[in-house]
């Protein structure tokens, strides 16, 4: 998973996780951007990834997660989501955000134009119900606390409306 210092070291156990765009750039304002993530997401469900809570900022998202291999199946949503935002990107000429995308690059990334995520993701196992109860309060309160709305439940990009019983954007287990 990169060159992170964090260790995922009991995959099959839940995580709270956060994936920041590089420098905190402002991709996810359009709902096209934020549907690449949450399509990556459905997938991965598909393949035996547990989502208990999740939000999308404009450029970073907060996330629990669990599954067999939550470090592999992370990887996998980055670099899916990477290469494929870089596309949409491209494809729309969205040259700000991509010069940018390649100015703040790592050097070790030679393999590549831009750089999409920050490295690392600081895995913080879920360790009792009091603080998975605590974590998807912090994920539905986010958008909240920084104005954007009122309510959790009237923030679209979020599991807050699965969890007072309206089906939100994309399917979350609520049992573990």
């Amino acid at each position: 998973m990169g060159r992170s210092r964090y260790k995922i070291t009991e995959p099959h156990l839940p995580h709270f996780v956060t994936l920041t765009v590089l420098h905190w750039i402002p991709v996810f304002t359009r709902p096209d951007t934020v549907n690449i993530l949450l399509d990556a997401l459905r997938f991965l469900s598909r393949d035996g990834l547990k989502v208990y809570a999740w939000v999308v900022l404009e450029n970073h998202c907060h996330l629990v997660l669990q599954s067999k291999a939550l470090d592999h199946d992370i990887a996998r949503l980055k670099s899916w989501t990477a290469r494929n935002l870089i596309q949409y990107l491209a494809e729309r000429n969205v040259k700000q955000i991509l010069d940018q995308l390649a100015f703040y690059k790592k050097a070790h990334k030679g393999d590549r134009a831009y750089q999409f995520w920050q490295e690392g993701v600081h895995p913080e196992l879920i360790q009792n119900d009091a603080m998975m109860w605590q974590k998807i309060d912090y994920i539905h309160q986010n958008p909240v606390k920084r104005g954007y709305v009122d309510e959790a439940a009237h923030w679209r990009y979020s599991s807050a409306r699965d969890y007072m019983g309206t089906p939100g954007l994309l399917e979350v287990c609520r049992e573990w």
